[in-house]
């Protein structure tokens, strides 16, 4: 890697950081056999300390990608089939419906096929037992489809799978996930636990407040019982190197073996399309899997209250590029975009372009007008005889049952690895 390209990194990571007005972020790029790192500013505007490549942030939904890969260490033990159902590690599973409860597959939670709402909003205590706590819980999620015959984004599918990690190991999920994942492959600063992060530098989230300036977003963490899902601290050294693990052939820096290459591959490989996602045209086991100006990626995106994380890899370029930030309610994602497509473009010649938008026509736009509900929130669509909007709105119930956990002035659930925009103009859809 050459002076000009770290010079490069680091210079547009802090005017972007700058542009978006955010306290403090951490960049790194896996090119070319080396890494490039670039971190500014600071991890809380109250109690500044400069970021660095060590500073643990929230990942989010990239803690997924842990869960999966452990599991998936199970399925190489002959402990744990993919295609087995899901009951048969956790025979106290219930579900409203008792025929998707016995129906559905390792495999359907760690795709997203389970057709399991996005996920309750409990608490089940801090201790050892709220991921049981939890599962107990689970006859008041949603159905919202039969198992095996779409992808449905679930936050409580992932939580049900560190279910299975507990009864099959014995351990906690965190203990589990640390067992099989975080120490064979030498991730040295990734941690679930508070009291871990406490004692490390980390950063705190921030969002802004009813004057627009930024403040410390409190709670730092969500509930035990989401870990699974989205409760992992991590350092963007830590991400880059867990990247490059899902780029190799399975086994560790150190030369440990942690899976086959055949299973980090099989990881990669579609198992289910996704349907006008922009993010991404399928789901491997946890990736998303998209295609960009002619190459294939691989990644996950997270989100907290207050912090945004993004991974992403392009395998038959040995490429990665990890963005870590700590501003919401949309500052954050917008930087870590702004980011992965400058490394793409900078670093391949990838441009990740915009979709050209179809000129307006008034009658297919009134085709669509209307209100939408998803789970957890109400899209509505409307147009103004120029253009399209679309607003997204958590519902009512959830943010008040989640009040604790939902930044008022967020956009999106800080569960959500996806984005929700609040306003935006779109053309009617193509036919």
């Amino acid at each position: 890697m050459t002076t000009s390209t770290q010079t490069a990194l680091s210079e547009f990571v802090g005017a972007t950081a700058e542009e978006f007005g955010i306290p403090g972020v951490a960049v790194a790029v896996w090119v070319d056999g080396r890494e490039v790192y670039a971190c500014h500013g600071v991890t809380s505007v109250e109690n500044p300390l400069p970021v660095d490549r060590d500073t643990l942030f929230q990942v989010g939904s990239v803690t997924k990608t842990h869960t999966a890969t452990a599991l998936m260490r199970l399925v190489e033990e002959e402990r744990v089939e993919l295609d087995a159902p899901v009951r048969r590690y956790v025979p106290e599973l219930g579900l409203a419906d008792e025929r998707a409860a016995a129906e559905i597959t390792v495999l359907n939670l760690l795709n997203h096929t389970a057709g399991l709402a996005w996920n309750l909003i409990v608490d089940t205590g801090e201790g050892d037992d709220a991921l049981a706590r939890f599962v107990a819980m689970l006859p008041g999620l949603e159905q919202i489809a039969p198992p095996g015959t779409r992808a449905s984004y679930s936050q409580g599918a992932f939580n049900l799978a560190g279910r299975i990690l507990e009864n099959v190991t014995g351990l906690t999920y965190e203990q589990a996930v640390a067992s099989l994942v975080f120490e064979p492959a030498g991730l040295e600063h990734s941690f679930f636990a508070p009291s871990d992060v406490m004692t490390r530098r980390f950063c705190v989230s921030h969002n802004p407040g009813e004057d627009g300036a930024l403040a410390v977003a409190r709670p730092w963490a969500l509930r035990r019982y989401n870990n699974p899902g989205g409760g992992l601290a991590s350092s963007v050294a830590d991400l880059l190197r867990w990247a490059r693990f899902h780029l190799g052939d399975g086994r560790a820096e150190s030369g440990e073996r942690v899976l086959s290459a055949e299973a980090l591959q099989r990881m990669k490989e579609p198992t289910v399309e996704l349907r006008g996602s922009t993010l991404g045209d399928a789901f491997g086991i946890s990736w998303f899997l998209r295609d960009v100006d002619g190459v294939r990626t691989v990644g996950h995106g997270g989100s907290g209250n207050g912090q945004f994380a993004e991974l992403l890899t392009v395998p038959e370029r040995d490429f990665a590029v990890v963005a870590l930030s700590n501003a919401g309610p949309d500052a954050g994602l917008q930087f870590n975009r702004a980011v992965v497509r400058w490394a793409l473009e900078t670093f391949l010649g990838v441009v990740d372009r915009d979709p050209e938008p179809l000129p307006y026509d008034h009658e297919r736009a009134l085709e669509v007008v209307g209100s939408y509900d998803i789970d957890a929130m109400t899209l509505t669509i409307a147009t103004d005889g120029a253009e399209l909007t679309i607003g997204a709105a958590i519902k009512p119930e959830i943010r008040a049952a989640s009040d604790t956990e939902l930044p008022r002035t967020t956009s999106r659930p800080p569960w959500a690895c996806c984005p929700a925009t609040t306003t935006a103009t779109s053309s009617p859809p193509a036919a």
